[in-house]
């Protein structure tokens, strides 16, 4: 299913080989949050997908755990930033700015937002991973979402 969806909005799309549920529960058990069913889906179906000249429009179980370890644990953005704990980036721009959930039990648990890395500016931007898809798809531009 996601695979198809992604095709029809990107002609360059590259899929990876699925994720298997021990890889995604690991996500889950490192970050100490719960991964949308969504992204589980997505990520069970291609472990990421890069399109727009190389960039994550969603990051693969590794990239995940690793990009969202990074920001929790450097003393520079500590000083820099307001805390990335209540987020699950998912995605980037190619440019510095990255896409996330917002993981709090008040949110609503598929929402996606933008993390502006300039500004420390988080904003939302899609009700979901497709609407987030789509929306990017159809948008001019590198910054479609500001």
């Amino acid at each position: 299913m996601w695979r198809q969806k992604i095709g029809r909005l990107y002609d360059d799309a590259e899929f990876a080989a699925p994720a298997s549920d021990e890889a995604i529960d690991q996500i889950e058990r490192l970050l100490g949050q719960r991964v949308p069913d969504e992204l589980r889906e997505l990520l069970r179906q291609t472990n990421g997908v890069r399109a727009e000249y190389e960039s994550g429009l969603v990051w693969s179980v590794q990239e995940i755990i690793q990009e969202n370890t990074e920001f929790r644990q450097s003393a520079d953005f500590a000083e820099l930033y307001m805390s990335f704990d209540q987020l699950m980036f998912m995605g980037d721009n190619g440019g510095g700015d990255q896409f996330a959930y917002i993981r709090v039990s008040a949110g609503r648990p598929d929402d996606v937002f933008v993390w502006d890395h300039e500004t420390d500016e988080r904003k939302w931007v899609a009700a979901s991973l497709e609407d987030y898809l789509k929306r990017r798809a159809g948008a001019d531009g590198d910054d479609w979402y500001k």
